[in-house]
């Protein structure tokens, strides 16, 4: 990366210096870390990783992205696994949109057409102007 990179790469020293100011919240996260991935639940360490992917586009974490890419292709994940995972992140990102779209929203918009009429939840009337035509 370059140094006008918007998201600059992680160090050794950051690292240590998290665990310098917080040690006993960054071992417990470092330990939850290691459960939540452990390859001794229901769900097998690549599999899970792919999800980390998934999430990981969702977020928009570029460290993220990069981590759980690495340790799903050291757990035998194939490019074409990782882009699905991607797809379905984008699928169901889209689908949030989509489902939160109410078309009555856009009947209830107030819209003044060149006419100088205002358009309001699927009526039409008159706009109502003052003096120096200003609206009241």
């Amino acid at each position: 990366m370059t140094d006008d990179a918007f998201y600059h790469p992680t160090t050794p020293q950051i690292h240590a210096g998290r665990k310098h100011l917080a040690p006993g919240v960054h071992e417990a996260f470092e330990a939850f870390s290691r459960a939540v991935f452990a390859d001794d639940g229901a769900l097998p360490e690549k599999t899970k990783q792919l999800i980390a992917i998934a999430v990981a586009h969702v977020m928009q974490c570029p460290y993220c992205i990069t981590r759980h890419t690495r340790l799903a292709r050291s757990k035998g994940a194939i490019p074409e696994e990782i882009m699905e995972a991607i797809w379905v992140a984008a699928e169901m990102r889209a689908d949030g949109a989509y489902a939160h779209a109410r078309p009555e929203r856009a009947r209830r918009t107030t819209v003044v057409d060149d006419r100088e009429r205002v358009v309001t939840g699927g009526r039409t009337m008159r706009r109502a102007t003052g003096a120096g035509g200003r609206v009241r």
